[in-house]
């Protein structure tokens, strides 16, 4: 179910998309689908918290390694460079911007928000990590500047995936060399 979720809400957006669209596409009836998610939020919400699920196991995996924090924040890079599934980018895009715009929290949002604390919590240890190996500048005020780089470096990564869709301008560059010169850049900028 949440997989024909996520189909049918990167394809046709998340308000455009019914409850029937995804019991169609799962192969399922309408009351089995409203039976796990009684309201298309429920269903929305289980769909971008899974799709949470593998950044934190990555985020886990990276912190547990015996790397210095500069060779995480590098693997941490690649990860958005790789993690090019464009359904799942478009529906993030597009979950992010329903969400925004609701005059009320969206229902069942705490787990989605529990999950990102926890990958925030892995990233948080790697930054200790850059505090205690050395492997960063001393200069820099390094948790502020660590988030930064990084929500940084994932939003261009969703817009750059999602230019696909809308030429804003002409580019022999492809995406995937801008998000290698970022990176690059950014990690000389930390660089000890």
């Amino acid at each position: 179910m949440l997989e024909s979720a996520e189909r049918i809400f990167s394809q046709k957006g998340i308000e455009k998309s019914t409850m029937q669209d995804v019991a169609s596409e799962a192969n399922i009836g309408i009351a089995t689908l409203f039976r796990y998610f009684p309201r298309k939020e429920k269903l929305i919400v289980a769909v971008a918290t899974r799709m949470l699920e593998p950044m934190l196991d990555y985020f886990k995996h990276v912190a547990d390694l015996p790397l210095t924090c500069l060779e995480k924040i590098e693997m941490l890079f690649d990860f958005f460079i790789q993690d090019q599934n464009h359904l799942s980018i478009i529906f993030m895009v597009n979950f992010e911007s329903y969400a925004s715009h609701l005059n009320e929290p969206v229902e069942d949002v705490l787990d989605f928000n529990a999950l990102n604390r926890k990958i925030w919590h892995e990233y948080s240890r790697i930054i200790q990590n850059g505090v205690e190996d050395g492997s960063i500048r001393a200069d820099l005020p390094v948790k502020e500047t660590l988030i930064t780089l990084m929500n940084s470096f994932a939003l261009f990564s969703r817009k750059l995936t999602m230019k696909e869709n809308i030429l804003l301008l002409e580019s022999d560059l492809d995406s995937d060399k801008q998000l290698e010169l970022l990176k690059q850049i950014f990690l000389e900028h930390l660089k000890a």
